[in-house]
């Protein structure tokens, strides 16, 4: 036995009051053991020295088995990830043990590192590294849905795997904030375009702040050059505060849209003036904002914390000021607060021109600088928080602007629509909002239709395989307008095929879904019908001729069933048929157009909807034809319009599916979805994920009563159907070309 082993182990049971147990199976012998094959392994003594003074402290919190335990976690690192990366991990689960507090959660963590360490070994220092930072935001199983998000979205790419795990990727900051619980720019963004557009009638192009800034600014919205930019998340709030402060940071820039007309030039100017210029004039736009829209107090006034004294610092008295000036009733204790505030109130006829923030600003500089107090510009943040970085405001010449801007320019800018009130009717009108570049991945883009901007009008669950369990509003679904084609090609379509038409009509008709209904009074049936039979005998007893119809029989005498298509139109339904000119596409709208046809003959309630996907935020869906609209031109002319592209979320487009289908109160309730391949999208690389969450969004829809069916198309993808659908709810057309054909006899199977 090593003496050092022995007497790090007595260390820690003297330390933590414990008597450490004999025999072979006590806690003495599983240290005994575990500093032992460290040693014996050959690692190194950064390894096992590392390995012994932090297990002491980790065996203090979460008890002697817990560290013991760790060693095998240890040389799984140094034999896939390196011994530095082993050398790195006792320090960073003594972080995790104390941030945990407890046995359970530090277990967690040390499991989620081993998967880590077998999976993505080349990460796991840079994720040890951030050890602390990560369990500040984290708890033990949000690190773990974090982990296994990084693992699911790189798939088996290491190189993207590593940027995921140093936070190189803007999608590992998006998981890591919605993780954390925070509220992120992806989960408002739509939210805020339409707010800044009911606000100001303004249009503009708003995007997430570079992640590549590390600076303290990365924090605050900016505006340059028409474009909006907005922080990640804001990480000291959480739920309707959060959202709060993303609109009071909207309603802020779009004051400077409006009443900051022209940009102040830097000249001279020292920094702490500079600050101060821009402090007035946030002060300024806001009082002019709330001339017009009252309400805009009760908005931005929670953020505006600071008392009405405090230390004698630039930033205090900074935040102060701005306090002052926006709430000019508050009493302040000191001179300069007081000097700025009355020298802005006194000017409120000036208010209009922005000349009078750089004079005001001006002078309080000179103030400040008289007053001995320091100012770093480097560190300075405008407070309350949703205000901007201010750079927007200022026209820096060469060499003057503050931080490079490591992100490529962006050719972008602001179309604003005159009021009838518009204070500054010369203002430059700017174009739309261009959309940001396309990424390349598995399914090739379809290039945005201009003007055709989607709405989201719903966000829904997402399934996760690997934790088994539903993640709430984690998806959006978007709604496009269809785009219309030439009406006249289904007409056409529908003239080819006339004797397919009338037969598919012959078959909807024979088709009766409804409930059954009992039919009395009958010659001849399934049981007796008790009234007659009691009828019979009073007219017997009565001397009269008892009716001979006592039975009675059971029938289903009218249509009671509604139907909803959804159309798979990803970029794969582009490609052509072999041996037609025909796309996948082309004969999925063929075989629809039929079907329609027959089932608005018979006044059938029936709808017809498209979807594709970009990520999860972003699934779109096109209604062909609502329930209670007619098939007229007008649809058939949205079905000619139809486009591939993008990819096949399928799990949320079916939900909201049969979210529409709920509302139709008939006694069957049909979702037909007609797809040529397998749930995938451009931000999951993990094969079963997607096609599980399609699995699940199945299941809880014939749970509620609505009959799922798939018509798969080609070869290649039925095992993942049939998981999904079931194997009896899926049918299979290897040649599609077929479509048209098998859809009437389909039909049938499906509403007999």
């Amino acid at each position: 036995m090593h003496k050092d082993v022995d007497s790090g182990f007595e260390e820690v049971a003297g330390a933590t009051g414990d008597e450490a147990p004999n025999g072979p199976d006590g806690r003495l012998s599983d240290w005994q053991r575990a500093c032992r094959m460290l040693e014996q392994a050959g690692y190194g003594h950064a390894v096992t020295n590392t390995y012994r003074s932090h297990g002491k402290l980790i065996a203090d919190i979460v008890g002697y088995d817990a560290a013991a335990a760790l060693a095998e976690t240890v040389s799984s690192a140094a034999i896939k990830a390196g011994t530095a990366a082993a050398a790195r991990l006792p320090e960073a689960a003594l972080t995790a043990a104390r941030r945990s507090g407890d046995t359970q959660n530090y277990h967690s963590w040390v499991n989620t590192v081993h998967r880590l360490c077998a999976h993505a070994p080349e990460s796991l220092a840079a994720v040890l590294e951030r050890t602390d930072e990560l369990l500040r935001q984290l708890d033990a199983a949000q690190f773990d849905a974090w982990v296994l998000a990084g693992l699911r979205s790189a798939g088996s790419d290491a190189s993207r795997r590593q940027r995921f795990f140093t936070l190189e990727d803007e999608e590992a900051s998006r998981w890591l904030h919605r993780e954390a619980g925070d509220v992120t720019f992806n989960d408002v963004d739509r939210r805020l375009k339409a707010y800044l557009t009911a606000l100001w009638h303004l249009r503009a192009p708003t995007r997430e702040s570079s992640r590549a800034d590390r600076s303290l600014m990365q924090h605050r919205s900016s505006f340059s050059g028409g474009v909006i930019r907005v922080p990640a998340s804001f990480p000291s709030y959480r739920g309707q505060e959060a959202q709060d402060i993303f609109r009071a940071c909207m309603a802020h820039i779009g004051a400077h849209f409006m009443f900051s007309s022209e940009r102040f030039p830097v000249g001279e100017l020292r920094p702490v003036q500079v600050a101060l210029v821009s402090l007035i004039e946030d002060a300024r736009v806001e009082h002019l904002a709330m001339r017009q829209f009252p309400g805009l107090r009760e908005l931005w006034s929670p953020f505006h914390t600071a008392g009405a004294s405090g230390a004698l610092t630039a930033p205090s008295l900074f935040a102060r000021l701005a306090r002052a000036l926006f709430d000019p009733d508050l009493e302040q204790d000191n001179g300069w607060v007081q000097k700025g505030r009355n020298m802005f109130l006194e000017h409120q006829s000036e208010w209009h021109s922005p000349e009078i923030s750089r004079r005001i600003g001006g002078l309080l500089g000179n103030d400040l600088g008289q007053m001995r107090v320091q100012f770093n510009s480097k560190t300075y943040q405008p407070d309350p928080p949703y205000r901007d970085d201010n750079n927007g405001l200022w026209n820096f010449e060469d060499g003057q602007q503050p931080e490079e801007q490591v992100e490529e320019t962006i050719s972008e800018s602001v179309q604003m629509s005159n009021r009838e009130d518009d204070d500054h009717p010369d203002r430059e009108q700017l174009d739309d909002d261009v959309r940001s570049d396309t990424p390349v991945n598995r399914a090739r883009p379809r290039e945005p239709e201009e003007g055709n901007e989607g709405i989201p009008v719903a966000r829904y669950g997402e399934y996760d395989y690997v934790i088994g369990r539903e993640r709430p509003g984690w998806t959006t679904i978007v709604e496009y307008q269809p785009e219309p084609g030439r009406a006249g090609n289904i007409s056409a379509i529908l003239e080819r095929n006339a004797e397919t038409v009338n037969r598919l009509s012959a078959i909807v008709k024979s088709a009766c879904v409804s409930r059954p209904e009992r039919i009395k009074r009958q010659h001849e049936g399934e049981t007796l019908d008790i009234d007659a039979c009691i009828g019979s005998v009073i007219d017997r007893r009565r001397g009269d001729t008892p009716d001979p119809r006592v039975y009675l029989r059971t029938a289903r005498r009218q249509r009671d069933l509604s139907v909803l298509v959804l159309l798979d139109i990803s970029q794969s339904t582009a490609d052509r048929v072999l041996g037609t000119t025909s796309t996948v596409l082309d004969l999925e709208c063929q075989a629809i157009a039929m079907l329609a046809e027959a089932m608005a003959g018979m006044g059938d309630p029936f709808a017809i909807a498209a979807f594709c996907s970009d990520k999860r935020d972003d699934v779109h869906y096109v209604r062909i034809k609502d329930f209670n609209a007619p098939y007229d031109g007008a649809a058939k002319a949205s079905l000619a319009g139809l486009k591939s592209g993008l990819s096949t979320r399928m799990g949320a487009a079916m939900r909201h599916a049969a979210t529409d289908l709920g509302s139709c109160m008939t006694h069957r309730r049909l979702l037909l979805v007609i797809t040529d391949g397998e749930p995938s999208d451009i931000d999951i690389a993990d094969p079963r994920y997607l096609v599980d969450d399609a699995r699940a969004a199945a299941q809880r829809i014939s749970q509620e009563g609505t009959d799922v069916f798939c018509v798969g198309l080609g070869s290649g993808v039925s095992s993942n159907l049939d998981r999904i659908f079931g194997r009896r709810n899926v049918v299979q057309i290897d040649r599609v070309e077929r479509l048209p054909e098998r859809l009437p006899q389909l039909y049938l199977r499906l509403t007999t």
